[in-house]
């Protein structure tokens, strides 16, 4: 897989995305997208067919969009990942917007990055846990919960 190839269209810099498999704007937060998606594939070995990128969900009557949805080998929704631009602070707030887009995906984990920071949460039983370390995918699966 390709990795921050970039170009200049109509006076925009973009960056190929081998997820979405196009150029698109290179933004602050897109670049952190990009740096994370690449540490979920190629350190953290989730496979690329099982992730989503700008994920659409529904949070009530609002439609809201997931940055990264990691999804399991049974094909549900395992990870949200939320991005911040390198100089946005991760937060409560962070945490809070994560967590109002997993009431609509019912997710196992939830990961907080700005590209500097990492933050990976476990959910079991309704409560949030911090994971010391980022996990690899093998493992994410392997502690989801059973349905």
């Amino acid at each position: 897989m390709e990795w921050f190839k970039t170009r200049l269209h109509e006076n925009q810099k973009q960056v190929f995305d081998p997820v979405r498999k196009r150029y698109v704007g290179l933004t602050p937060e897109e670049a952190v997208r990009q740096q994370v998606l690449n540490t979920l594939i190629e350190v953290l070995k989730v496979p690329a067919g099982l992730t989503a990128v700008e994920y659409t969900i529904k949070v009530g009557s609002l439609v809201k969009r997931c940055d990264i949805v990691v999804f399991s080998n049974d094909h549900q929704p395992l990870l949200i990942v939320e991005c911040k631009a390198e100089h946005i602070k991760i937060s409560q707030k962070t945490l809070d917007q994560a967590t109002r887009y997993n009431s609509g995906l019912k997710v196992d984990f939830l990961m907080l990055s700005n590209g500097k920071n990492y933050y990976l949460f476990q959910i079991s039983e309704g409560k949030l846990r911090s994971c010391k370390d980022l996990l690899p995918y093998p493992e994410m699966n392997a502690l989801k919960t059973k349905i």
